[in-house]
């Protein structure tokens, strides 16, 4: 479901892998009978209108059942727990034109990588809190 990455790619505004977060958080959060029964469909009929309609929007998603946000809120803190430091040490790399200056180019582009990403996830901790 999640793909050879093992990670869902989310954007400023939308999730970009939707179809593979949107089927992991269905099956995620079933209950033991529905997850028995989806198992015993082979999972859901091709071209449902619930799948087309499934744009995860950052509304979309401050909009998900408890369960579905629990479980993201709980894997947005985990990502970021894997992270040598925090948003707020980031910032302060970035604001601080000596250190900064001193990184080498490489150094400087991935701060602004890591920093971009620590922002994304925690816009979306906000989203499902």
């Amino acid at each position: 479901m999640v793909g050879e990455e093992g990670a869902f790619v989310l954007g400023w505004d939308k999730v970009l892998t939707e179809e593979e977060l949107s089927v992991t958080l269905k099956v995620l959060c079933m209950s033991e009978e529905e997850f028995k029964e989806y198992k015993e469909q082979d999972g859901w009929e091709d071209g449902s209108e619930e799948e087309e309609n499934s744009i995860l929007s950052n509304e979309a998603l401050s909009r998900l059942q408890t369960p579905c946000k629990k479980l993201l809120y709980d894997s947005v803190l985990l990502t970021l727990e894997s992270y040598g430091s925090d948003l707020k040490a980031e910032q302060d790399l970035l604001n601080n034109k000596e250190i900064y200056e001193k990184l080498s180019r490489r150094e400087q582009q991935a701060l602004h990588v890591r920093y971009g990403q620590k922002r994304i996830l925690h816009q979306l901790l906000e989203l499902v809190h």
